[in-house]
């Protein structure tokens, strides 16, 4: 019959079939069960900094000069009081020192945004140059002017847009994040912990033990093996090769700690 005709070609184009349905729906099953693979490590990049660079110091710092003072002096009070001194001056100095420069990048980007803003509210003649700016900055990014003059405009609807737009493109500052990731009491209060995490390592290898040697050689053998755990930690954190950084990171400890002994042995009362 014509109507059954008419029908099947239909049902053949809108009749469900399972395997085919199903094979256009696994993939978008997969991506939406799939976890994000996209993280980046370079988020990390501020903490990470911070706590790797503290815990190294603290480890060097402490550990360096308890291997000097013992090479000069047997007396295990000296050497105690010494690495004590060392890891408390150490981990307030560390903390001044971060607080007092990421402070400073956040009044440095924060006065260049400042600058963007008075551009915007300069009249229209100085914000079409800004336009026309933005726009060349998209253009050097491979758009086409054209484009690259609509995105500038879209995202320059209203001045704090613009500036914000600025801000991102032009100086590579997040307003968003601004605050986030350049805290100095932060960065401060991690620069410190970490320093006296590391640095309580090297003061446990002379607690405890009462010759001289031994406890110098106790010192010596628990910064090598902390000095590579910490290398290795930090870069698993940001994704790189662990042997590398560990290996990088032990080989400049070990500089200090032979130079500093070297140091005590000449000047100290055995020398």
């Amino acid at each position: 019959m014509p109507g059954n005709e008419a029908s099947e070609p239909l049902l053949a184009s809108n009749g469900a079939n399972p395997d085919v349905e199903a094979q256009g729906q696994e993939p978008q099953q997969d991506q939406e069960s799939r976890p994000d693979e996209h993280e980046h490590y370079s988020n990390r990049a501020n903490w990470l900094r911070a706590a790797v660079l503290g815990a190294n110091d603290g480890l060097v710092s402490v550990a360096a000069i308890m291997l000097g003072v013992g090479a000069g002096s047997t007396d295990q009070h000296t050497l105690l009081l010494s690495g004590i001194s060392a890891l408390v001056a150490g981990a307030l100095s560390m903390a001044a020192g971060e607080y007092i420069s990421v402070a400073s990048q956040k009044d440095t980007e924060l006065a260049d945004v400042d600058k963007e803003r008075q551009q915007q509210e300069a009249g229209p003649r100085a914000r079409e140059e800004e336009l026309e700016e933005l726009a060349q900055i998209y253009v050097s990014r491979g758009l086409d002017y054209g484009l690259a003059k609509q995105v500038a405009e879209a995202l320059s609807r209203t001045k704090d847009m613009a500036v914000q737009a600025h801000a991102r493109d032009e100086l590579g500052i997040d307003l968003e994040d601004l605050d986030e990731k350049t805290n100095p009491f932060q960065a401060a209060f991690a620069s410190m912990i970490s320093f006296t995490i590391g640095g309580i390592i090297p003061l446990l290898g002379g607690v405890f033990i009462r010759n001289p040697r031994a406890r110098l050689a106790s010192v010596a053998v628990l910064g090598v093996l902390a000095l590579a755990l910490f290398g290795a930690i930090g870069a698993w954190l940001g994704g790189a090769k662990k042997l590398r950084a560990a290996t990088r990171v032990v080989i400049g400890g070990v500089i200090a700690f032979v130079i500093t002994y070297l140091v005590g042995l000449l000047t100290g009362e055995q020398g």
